[in-house]
């Protein structure tokens, strides 16, 4: 008797090559984990004289710079490993520094200007209560969740109706920017209760502890440096199991991922959620360390420049945009301070060639300097 045996065709999920391998990982992996190590060490136990003494305005740029990092990170999450370029992603990171700086503005109390309980910005506005969206405010666990909640909640409702309707490419982008754009504008108006366009600024103490101090300054640049290392361990672990390869799946052939089983929708869903609320912890890390957080940081150019970080860095990499933030923003410093009629002809030149020559971005032409030698 003759059987037939029908076995069902393996489906392979396409996805381009990594950039790294093992040993790549983990030699990034080890020098963010020495640069992390080495800041408080170059600030608190190097003498002031040395030449090798990082001084506290330098602790605070890092810090700055890896709250970008983090930004970046995410960005590289949706755009180099689903596809989905986003343009609006300040809005997470402005949602998540606005609900930290509501927090710090509580904190003043009678220590502002007009000696009230109730922020100086409303005293001035002739304003008698807190508005309902205030009512969290004064606690500092309700504020943290907040910063996570509040983006996900955005990003989710956003998200479900783009995804469902299955907006994608330009026109997604295009979408996400216009999103900010309206979200800035909204903040800038006076009666919503968020400062105007000054926003928060002049804050005192959190968890009444004062904030401009040397050891708050080392506090919060450990604080951000151990997210940001969680958040690319998180990414890693991501990235290397089923679902990263689903997420590379859809970027590569949606249309093939579907026929195969595969519903994007709630892939594109989670990861989108999951990148918002990396950037509104990325928002409430760096307001307490800027010390102000204004409408501006919802400025579609902002965004850009998030989208510029992880190309520069290179894509898919996840170690690269944490590089790209780290070199743009480093070179925005010096530029704005040497040559600031410069920096937006630097930086437009940049992304152009890196867009040209450099579609790995600057991981990629390490690996291929390396496979050169080799």
């Amino acid at each position: 008797m003759n059987t037939v045996t029908t076995m069902k065709p393996a489906i392979q999920l396409p996805g381009k090559t990594p950039l790294l391998s093992g040993r790549g990982w983990t030699a990034w992996l080890s020098a963010l984990i020495v640069l992390c190590a080495l800041v408080p060490l170059l600030n608190l136990v190097i003498p002031a004289g040395s030449v090798f003494h990082m001084s506290d305005f330098a602790v605070g740029l890092i810090a700055k710079i890896m709250c970008y990092a983090i930004c970046a990170l995410a960005m590289d999450l949706i755009w180099g490993y689903t596809g989905i370029l986003s343009l609006g992603h300040g809005l997470f990171f402005a949602l998540g520094g606005y609900a930290m700086g509501m927090y710090l503005m509580r904190q003043i109390g009678l220590d502002g200007n007009y000696k009230s309980e109730l922020p100086d910005f409303m005293v001035f506005l002739d304003w008698k209560a807190l508005p309902w969206h205030w009512f969290f405010s004064g606690s500092f666990l309700a504020t943290l969740i907040l910063v996570v909640v509040v983006p996900g909640v955005v990003a989710l409702v956003f998200g479900y109706f783009a995804f469902r309707s299955r907006i994608k490419g330009v026109y997604f982008s295009i979408i996400t920017q216009a999103l900010t754009f309206a979200a800035m504008l909204l903040f800038f108006r006076n009666e919503t209760g968020f400062g105007g366009n000054n926003g928060f600024t002049d804050f005192k103490r959190i968890l009444n502890i004062p904030i401009a101090t040397p050891n708050m300054r080392m506090t919060l640049f450990v604080l951000t440096s151990l997210t940001l290392l969680l958040f690319f361990l998180l990414g890693r672990w991501l990235v290397g199991s089923k679902y990263g390869r689903v997420l590379r799946a859809i970027r590569d052939a949606e249309t093939r991922v579907m026929f195969s089983g595969y519903s994007p929708l709630g892939y594109k869903l989670s990861i989108w959620v999951l990148s918002a609320m990396m950037c509104g912890v990325a928002g409430a890390l760096y307001v307490p360390q800027v010390g102000i957080i204004n409408p501006s940081e919802m400025s579609p150019a902002n965004s850009i420049e998030i989208a510029i970080w992880a190309a520069v860095g290179g894509r898919a990499t996840l170690i690269g945009p944490i590089l790209g933030a780290f070199i743009v923003n480093g070179a925005k410093s010096w530029l704005t301070v040497t040559y600031p009629e410069f920096w937006l002809y630097f930086l437009g030149a940049l992304f152009i060639g890196v867009t040209l020559y450099l579609p790995d971005g600057v991981v990629g032409l390490v690996k291929k300097l390396k496979g050169g030698r080799a």
